[in-house]
């Protein structure tokens, strides 16, 4: 048994509508299951998501403001009044920034953008930027991707008479800033009819309205905003993200394709994970360091020459933020588990002096990774007394809800369900940890603790082509509500399997169904490897891919987890060194025995070995659903038998180590006994201690051999010895071999040998199926009865 490292959740499916769906869109059945599992079991839904017929952008005018906003703007551009763009030091900031900056310029204004520090001024709008646009003469400024929590910068604006446009897309918190036009699709009464837009998204719409037409020229920017920042990619998202990547793949933007040279990415390639884990994090990486400035200033670089060097500046800053990402997450891993263990605490909240602010986030979705807990991670400054810092959760708790309860603490918060950024009172951190924990105790359950992998659909291994696949990717761009499918095969036989990479960390194994052979990869899996068995039949989720080599295309899954509901085999028995198998046993749950009391004495398991000699030992012995370790073999079948009949244990690590060769490689047959007798009754007597030697040299036989024999003969009552000295008993008796005790203990020993040690490791794992199945059955009739 392999337990999953997840909770696999996934959707009941229908199959009559998957065929039905599957024939109306002529697309494979593995298609028309992703669909119905994402509501999108409407034909003409369906077909409007995997072609894109039907789907447009709203008009930007359905946002109440928009048309004020557009007209406020255009007055300043007529008027040659200065703009500020007030942006925020994220992707998605950056993306609105410059999308912004793009349309403004276009259109003739005297415009500049503005992004504080994330050190120095912190998130969103404050006091001191917007005194300084005053002093500056800026007439406008428009937020993008920020400003739905700046009620008293709104305020302040108002008395130094600057018009202040809110462009947002954050959660709104119960007061909303007094500015002059606000477009923000979750307001309470806003009728424009898609809520889920990026910050970026929103930006767009802006641009729209201003240039009168819709602008494709600046979804390049749009895509990358929209999916650095985990918004949904469904309805206006899923075009953009879409249309996006497609003008991403033939953008002739300098700082793009500067930024693809330097992240060695395919501009013509772009896609989904391309934007997702290449360009994006490169551009957070600037304002997590530093001032976002330079990442606009890429966005917008008409110089081959600077894009070139400000791409090469935030290649650096990226793999310098990298650095500081793994330095601190190992300090935060260290804190938890020594200070905040999660068998403690529902919610994490750790900080210290020192980290980057900029990478908080971070190391909070890597801390989220490793204890599946709500996880705030802040940089304490106690200079200014505060706490900065950000939050990830997990399914089941609503951050933005939750930390809401506590705005008492928190003078500076914002964000979603799923993730945050706060500001707080250093004095005030230990109560917020220990208000969210009591409030984690009401909304989450012990299930909840355990990571979820939602999974589309199950799929057989003859499902799995290469067309399939292809047809599969009509469904991208993957992101929020519409994830990379996850398949789960169930009870497959793997035919193969071993560990890959230089350190062996990856798992290669061939997965065999109906005569149809699929290759699986496990980044990150190799340790599998230890718990696996030959001839297992497997569970496996993954995600499925096509393998190219030399031209040639292969269906493959990246495996992500694996369960093996079946009890498994672990065959030691030759590897005499306990040591090197020994650590492959999980600590949990096992019973650890030996037959012998020099075994329990020598074993590494010393303390932990139960010591079985006789069938009062087996007391107080639990091994349904434990790893069982059989270090030797008993002298009596019986003994084991009778352990087994205890459970079903999950796992049997058969050793059977002998201590010396006591036990023959072959059974001494009638022919040895009757040439042993004949001789003896030739020469009458024999000196065992002086020749005994010689006549096994002269048989062939070991010495061990001819003890025992002499042993059966003296059971008999055939010979009598003394001191050595073997000589046939002057009365004759007729006795057969089977009624020497030694005899039938060693026929015994030599059947039981036969079974357990020298059998093929099929005939042993039979020989354990089938007491291990007896024992149910008795269990079964015994449950029936009562």
């Amino acid at each position: 048994m392999l337990n999953a490292k997840t909770r696999w959740k996934m959707k009941d499916s229908d199959q009559h509508k998957i065929a039905e769906l599957a024939e109306e869109l002529n697309v494979p059945p593995l298609v028309a299951k992703l669909l119905i599992n994402r509501d999108l079991a409407d034909a003409d839904d369906a077909r409007n998501f995997l072609f894109d017929t039907g789907g447009s952008f709203h008009d930007p005018f359905l946002f109440d403001d928009m048309q004020k906003a557009k007209d406020r703007i255009m007055l300043a551009i007529e008027q040659e009044e200065r703009i500020l763009v007030y942006g925020d030091y994220d992707a998605d900031g950056v993306s609105s920034t410059s999308v912004l900056m793009t349309v403004l310029t276009d259109l003739g204004a005297q415009a500049e953008f503005y992004i504080p520090n994330r050190f120095t001024e912190g998130y969103g709008p404050n006091e001191e930027a917007f005194r300084w646009a005053a002093d500056e003469g800026f007439a406008v400024i428009i937020t993008v991707d920020t400003g739905i929590s700046a009620v008293g910068e709104a305020k302040l604006a108002e008395e130094l008479g600057i018009d202040l446009i809110l462009t947002d897309h954050h959660e709104p918190g119960p007061e909303l800033p007094p500015v002059f036009a606000m477009i923000h699709p979750k307001v309470e009464g806003c009728s424009y009819p898609f809520k889920e837009l990026a910050g970026v998204g929103v930006a767009l719409k802006l641009a729209h309205a201003l240039y009168g037409e819709f602008p494709d020229h600046l979804l390049d920017l749009a895509a990358i905003g929209t999916i650095a920042d985990l918004v949904p990619l469904h309805g206006e998202n899923r075009l953009i993200a879409k249309k996006g990547i497609a003008r991403l793949k033939v953008t002739d933007r300098l700082g793009i394709k500067a930024l693809c040279r330097v992240a060695n990415a395919q501009q013509n390639e772009m896609n989904e994970e391309t934007v997702g884990f290449m360009i994006a994090p490169r551009i957070n990486a600037v304002g997590r360091l530093g001032d976002a400035d330079p990442a606009v200033d890429l966005m917008l670089s008409r110089d081959p020459e600077e894009a070139k060097a400000l791409a090469e500046e935030i290649d650096g800053l990226n793999k310098e933020r990298q650095s500081i990402v793994a330095k601190m997450t190992e300090e935060a891993v260290e804190m938890v588990e020594k200070e905040f263990p999660p068998s403690e605490n529902g919610v994490l909240v750790i900080g210290k002096e020192g980290w980057n602010p900029g990478v908080v986030g971070i190391v909070a979705s890597r801390l989220v990774d490793r204890f599946y807990r709500p996880t705030i991670v802040l940089s304490f400054d106690p200079d200014s007394d505060k706490a900065k810092g950000s939050a990830r959760s997990i399914a089941g708790f609503d951050l933005f809800k939750n930390l809401s309860m506590n705005r008492e603490l928190l003078p500076h918060f914002g964000g979603h369900p799923m993730a945050a950024g706060m500001t707080l009172a250093l004095s005030d951190v230990d109560e917020l940890r220990s208000r969210l924990n009591e409030q984690a105790k009401e909304v989450l359950s012990e299930d909840d603790f355990i990571p979820v992998t939602e999974l589309d659909a199950e799929v057989a291994v003859d499902e799995i082509t290469v067309e399939s696949i292809e047809k599969m990717h009509l469904l991208a761009p993957f992101g929020m509500n519409n994830p990379k499918p996850k398949w789960v095969i169930r009870d497959v036989s793997i035919d193969h399997y071993k560990k890959i990479g230089s350190a062996q960390n990856h798992l290669k194994l061939v997965l065999a169904e109906n005569g149809v052979q699929v290759d699986g990869v496990g980044f990150g899996l190799g340790e599998l490897a230890d718990h696996m068995t030959p001839y297992v039949k497997a569970s496996v989720i993954g995600e499925l891919s096509i393998n190219e080599w030399n031209n040639r295309k292969k269906p493959q899954i990246f495996l992500q987890d694996i369960q093996i509901s079946s009890w498994q085999l672990f065959d030691m028995r030759g590897i005499k060194q306990v040591t090197k198998w020994a650590p492959l046993i999980p600590d949990g749950d096992r019973v650890i025995v030996c037959f012998h009391p020099k075994t329990a004495d020598t074993t590494l398991f010393k303390g932990e070995v139960r010591y079985i000699q006789s069938e009062s030992d087996l007391e107080g012995i639990v091994v349904d659903g434990c790893n069982l370790v059989l270090l030797d073999l008993p002298g009596d079948r019986r003994l084991m038998e009778q352990l087994l009949e205890l459970g079903r244990p999950h796992r049997i690590y058969a050793h059977f180590h002998q201590h010396e060769d006591h036990f023959f490689s072959t059974m001494p047959t009638r022919d040895h006994f009757k040439w042993y007798y004949a001789f003896l009754h030739k020469r009458g007597s024999f000196d065992l201690k002086k020749h005994g030697n010689d006549l096994a040299k002269y048989k062939g036989w070991s010495m061990e051999t001819i003890d025992f024999m002499s042993q059966v003969f003296f059971e008999l009552k055939f010979v009598t010895i003394e001191d050595g000295l073997i000589s046939l008993h002057p009365v004759k008796v007729k006795k057969d071999l089977s009624e020497s005790p030694a005899y039938m203990r060693k026929q015994h020993q030599y059947e039981l040998e036969n079974e357990l040690l020298y059998s093929s490791y099929q005939e042993l794992k039979t020989w354990f199926s089938e007491r291990m199945k007896e024992s149910a059955i008795v269990e079964e009739e015994v449950e029936a009865w009562t």
